[in-house]
């Protein structure tokens, strides 16, 4: 098992999926897109949820959020358009935010930030209706470690922006490519972040995701980035 000493559990579920508990025992699910994950692994939701982060509301990230946030109770954190439609589709627990705004919960401080990507989600008539802009999340847990969440997105100055108000000691990228940023990208990225942990995500899950961590690692390698690359199994946890 890795070890980040971080005092925090940080498990992937598959695609861009996380399960994390905070220093304090917070659980925080991030983009539960679980039902139809080809990578999630067996029994993926934990039996307590006291958070749900989403970035957006592409079906592969809403996901499972509705049934989670009923069943749970639990504030649902996003944009504050993503807000109006999840209100409108019965939850009662979702609560909308700006990017550089903040809310807190639990103890934890959640920040928005920018990310490059769209958001939408699809009608039963095969239509799409926006859900605002995507966003990233910046988590300072109880203990001031802090983890960003990139979302979907491409590179962007942003990331220099977060290195420096937010100083992340792990951050979770997307390296799948074509949707968002592949392994040369997110290695930019890392070097501009600085943190000492990254996390790949949203790869492998189909065929057209075809960002690996090991080309991640030979990307950063060329840079000199000496974040280190942790990429676990789902459902295997890293702490």
């Amino acid at each position: 098992m890795t070890t980040l000493g971080l005092d925090i559990t940080l498990t992937w579920l598959g695609h861009s999926a996380f399960h994390l508990v905070s220093p304090g025992g917070v659980h925080v699910l991030i983009d539960p897109w679980l039902t139809g994950n080809p990578k999630a692994p067996k029994d993926p939701v934990p039996p307590k949820v006291d958070l749900i982060l989403l970035t957006h509301g592409h079906l592969d990230h809403l996901g499972d959020t509705v049934a989670i946030a009923a069943k749970h109770g639990c504030p649902v954190f996003c944009g504050f358009e993503l807000e109006l439609h999840l209100t409108s589709i019965g939850v009662t627990t979702a609560s909308g935010m700006g990017k550089g705004g903040s809310q807190r919960h639990a103890g934890l401080t959640v920040t928005a930030t920018h990310a490059v990507h769209s958001s939408s989600v699809d009608q039963p008539d095969g239509t799409f209706v926006s859900t605002g802009d995507p966003m990233g999340f910046v988590i300072t847990f109880e203990n001031e470690t802090r983890l960003y969440f990139a979302g979907d997105t491409g590179p962007m100055a942003d990331m220099a922006v977060i290195r420096e108000l937010y100083a992340p000691d792990v951050a979770l990228l997307p390296i799948g490519d074509r949707y968002t940023m592949g392994p040369r990208e997110a290695a930019w990225a890392a070097q501009q972040l600085g943190a000492r942990f990254i996390v790949p995500m949203h790869y492998g899950t189909f065929d057209v995701l075809t960002g690996t961590p090991d080309a991640l690692r030979a990307e950063m390698a060329k840079r000199g980035v000496k974040a280190e690359v942790i990429a676990p199994e789902p459902g295997v946890a890293i702490l």
